[in-house]
């Protein structure tokens, strides 16, 4: 009696072992990423085999985000964490991986990935870098998810390392990036079709976000309503904008959706261009819900098709 209890108590063990073993053999890839667009590549990439969470809400300037606690618990069992890099998130990223603790995911590990190794960067400055010249950039203009064709080069350092920390459903991220490249080539057709007789056009930002997106598309751009990056518009350069933006038959002036569009409204009164807020970010607007769905909704707003 007492050998057939013993019996079952191994072959009770042996199915927990083996179940154990199961489950840890397909657990997803935990991915935590700085804004909801990589998330958004993430997911297209990663399909059933990670589980995503991001730090960013597409609706929050992604330049000034608190560093919650909340935040560093996500990111303590984190496998992997994605990053815009080029300093987006250099006043609050540095502070999360830090007092998250997970060794795993520090810059310089498997786990890190800063995405922007993957693009050529725009509008890297040069000389002195002093705070008179605004909240410039060392690296460069880092809205570069802005550019489709950068979103494919974004899957693709994704994907390699989704394959390097995950071999075993190496196939698995290999189909979702060629499903994914393949349905963007088709978009971007379409993309370009309805941006192209804009090309040439006259156009004003609010901050350089969209750069990436004019530079591809062929749109001019005039000025920004702030008057060096991060400096709150004035007086004087709203009305020197409004003049220039006339002289060139500005057609928009496009507005980020957590910027003030008020700031924006008087230059399009003096220049007659219309004023328009558009997402710069995956969930920057309720129903953009994918990477797709942005552009989609960018160039409508822009075109109406």
């Amino acid at each position: 009696m007492k050998n057939l209890l013993f019996e079952h108590l191994i072959f009770a063990a042996a199915l927990l072992a083996s179940s154990f073993a199961s489950n840890t053999a397909h657990a997803a890839v935990q991915v935590v990423t700085s804004t909801q667009d990589l998330a958004a590549l993430t997911a297209e990439v990663g399909g059933a085999d990670v589980v995503v969470s991001t730090i960013a809400r597409g609706d929050l300037d992604p330049h000034f985000i608190d560093a919650k606690p909340s935040f560093m618990v996500k990111l303590a069992s984190a496998d992997m964490v994605v990053v815009v890099g080029m300093e987006l998130e250099i006043g609050w990223m540095p502070a999360l991986l830090t007092g998250a603790r997970n060794a795993k995911i520090q810059p310089g590990s498997r786990g890190y990935l800063d995405a922007s190794t993957a693009i050529v960067p725009i509008e890297v400055p040069s000389g002195s870098m002093d705070r008179s010249r605004g909240d410039l950039h060392p690296q460069g203009n880092p809205h570069y998810w802005l550019d489709p064709e950068n979103g494919r080069r974004i899957a693709r350092v994704i994907e390699a390392r989704l394959i390097e920390l995950d071999p075993t459903h190496a196939v698995n991220y290999q189909r979702n990036l060629g499903a994914f490249e393949a349905k963007l080539t088709q978009k971007e057709a379409d993309w370009a079709a309805k941006m192209a007789p804009l090309k040439g056009a006259s156009i004003v930002g609010y901050h350089s976000t969209y750069d990436y997106f004019f530079s591809r598309y062929g749109l001019k751009i005039v000025g920004f309503v702030e008057p060096k990056p991060g400096i709150p518009p004035t007086p004087s350069h709203t009305l020197e904008l409004g003049a220039a933006a006339k002289a060139a038959g500005a057609k928009f002036v496009v507005v980020e959706p957590f910027h003030n569009p008020a700031d924006a409204t008087p230059i399009g009164t003096a220049s007659g261009a219309k004023v328009v807020t558009v997402p710069s970010a995956v969930g920057g607007l309720a129903d953009v819900k994918t990477y797709f769905d942005l552009f989609d909704r960018i160039v409508f707003t822009l075109t109406g098709k």
